[in-house]
């Protein structure tokens, strides 16, 4: 499993816009082949900023989704909006006996 963890920080004058467009990223990322899970969420310490949280069953279903145009215009439409670059770090999850 592929685990995806990232942030976008907007401004005041952002942050509502770019929250809409994640709900719906998140929403339209769901429905791919692969997700397990896609959230987004307000960072309790800092309301400007915005964290996903992505679970994927592989790195080809990864690739698949930036492949997606959709995936490709929030990305750019989240850099325009935010006030830094977007974070975004990728981690396999290895599987262990119980």
């Amino acid at each position: 499993m592929i685990i995806i963890a990232g942030s976008v920080t907007g401004t005041e004058a952002t942050i509502d816009e770019l929250a809409r467009l994640s709900v719906e990223h998140c929403r339209r990322s769901r429905l791919e082949p692969g997700c397990l899970a896609h959230s987004a969420s307000r960072d309790v310490e800092n309301p400007l900023r915005i964290i996903f949280t992505e679970r994927w069953v592989d790195m080809a279903a990864v690739r698949t989704h930036f492949a997606v145009k959709a995936s490709g215009d929030f990305v750019r439409t989240v850099i325009s909006l935010a006030e830094q670059p977007p974070t975004l770090e990728l981690f396999e999850a290895a599987a262990t006996a119980a």
